[in-house]
């Protein structure tokens, strides 16, 4: 399927703005732009965040697409300003920027060396600007515009952290457990693992290391039948995987039981049905919500995990790319532990593919027509 919705984000870590730029959102839509400057407030918390966060104070700009709150149909722009960019305007100035205190010595794990050989940059930083984790924060302006099209639809999204290092936590997601994961500095639903979690972090922190971990994002009220089996790429677990391993340090993703699904039995894994008063019910929920790429109406659930931060305080052994001289790795501020952070943002990306594909079933140039066509399937 031709994905309706589609979207490009702009900007550079410590240049002026970040923008998101939206289109094929249906028209007539109220958006709310509260409800997007609260995604992007909690993308900002979380336990072992670095000092970035005690300088940005998200809130969203609206340049096109919107008129009384109302989407228009034609492209949606949104901005974020950089309030960091008053201390690097000397640097990161888009026309006068002094470019001659370069960066030449690239961190392991980070897109520095590979960026600078793909583009024959002699300065790192014109990599590392781009690469970092800023850039999420658009991502979020996309994902915080399409739920607010799926919540209007009763579609409930959610994230949660269920490993972080070594630390696992214990219990069990349900949909009450998920509303208190905002409550959690670590989002962590289990008491005594975010405890656990918040010390791990500390003890990373003093070592001038850092943490990565598992994340679990859960969809509750989609329909049945969105996605297809046809053809590869109109797959909702291909739209979805191709979101979420495009968030920066994420390393894998896996739906429903994931990879634990190599270790059963097929009479163990799949998810039989129950016939009760005439619906269809499953014994358990293994798939993840997604059989054959397409939603089988039950909820939606995928994990990820994320690889620990590459920007250490105590940094690894790296070299000057033009001189080749072996040294410490350059270091630039960054967080401990972002994994909370994380999963907000993948929460929120995840409307997007879900937008979609409501889209490409319903259709529906605007708002009024997707609404009573999603709620004439029920």
């Amino acid at each position: 399927m031709k994905a309706s919705i589609q979207y490009m984000t702009g900007g550079e870590s410590h240049g002026p703005a970040m923008i998101a730029m939206i289109r094929g959102l249906p028209a007539g839509f109220s958006l709310d732009m509260e409800k997007i400057n609260y995604q992007l407030w909690r993308r900002q918390q979380g336990y072992g965040r670095g000092g970035r966060m005690k300088i940005e104070k998200d809130k969203v700009a609206v340049l096109s697409g919107l008129r009384g709150g109302m989407t228009l149909a034609s492209p949606l722009t949104l901005m974020l300003q950089n309030k960091d960019y008053l201390s690097w305007q000397d640097k990161m100035d888009p026309v006068a920027a002094d470019m001659s205190e370069k960066v030449r010595v690239p961190r392991p794990g980070h897109a520095d060396y590979a960026g600078v050989k793909k583009y024959a940059f002699d300065d790192i930083r014109n990599v590392l600007e781009r690469a970092s984790a800023r850039e999420t924060a658009a991502r979020i302006l996309a994902g915080a515009v399409c739920r607010q099209y799926l919540e209007a639809l009763n579609i409930r999204l959610y994230s949660h952290v269920i490993r972080l290092g070594t630390v696992c936590s214990e219990m069990r997601a349900c949909e009450a457990l998920l509303k208190k994961a905002d409550d959690s500095d670590v989002r962590c639903i289990d008491e005594t693992a975010a405890e656990r979690m918040r010390q791990a972090i500390d003890a990373a922190g003093a070592a001038g290391d850092s943490l990565g971990g598992v994340f679990e994002v859960c969809v509750y009220g989609l329909p049945a039948g969105l996605g297809s089996y046809v053809h590869w790429d109109d797959k909702l677990s291909s739209m979805i995987a191709a979101e979420i391993m495009g968030i920066q340090g994420i390393k894998g993703i896996g739906f429903g039981a994931g990879f634990s699904s190599a270790d059963l039995p097929g009479s163990r894994y799949h998810d039989e049905f129950e016939i009760a008063e005439g619906k269809v019910l499953r014994t358990s929920n293994s798939a993840g919500g997604l059989e054959g790429g397409v939603s089988n109406g039950e909820v939606l659930s995928f994990s990820a995990v994320m690889k620990p931060i590459p920007t250490l305080t105590k940094p690894l052994k790296s070299f000057h790319i033009e001189s080749m001289e072996e040294m410490k790795a350059h270091k630039e501020r960054s967080d401990t532990c972002a994994l909370p952070a994380a999963s907000v943002v993948a929460e929120n990306i995840t409307a997007v593919p879900l937008l979609n594909a409501l889209l490409s079933r319903f259709g529906g140039d605007t708002w009024k027509d997707l609404k009573a066509r999603a709620a004439g399937d029920e």
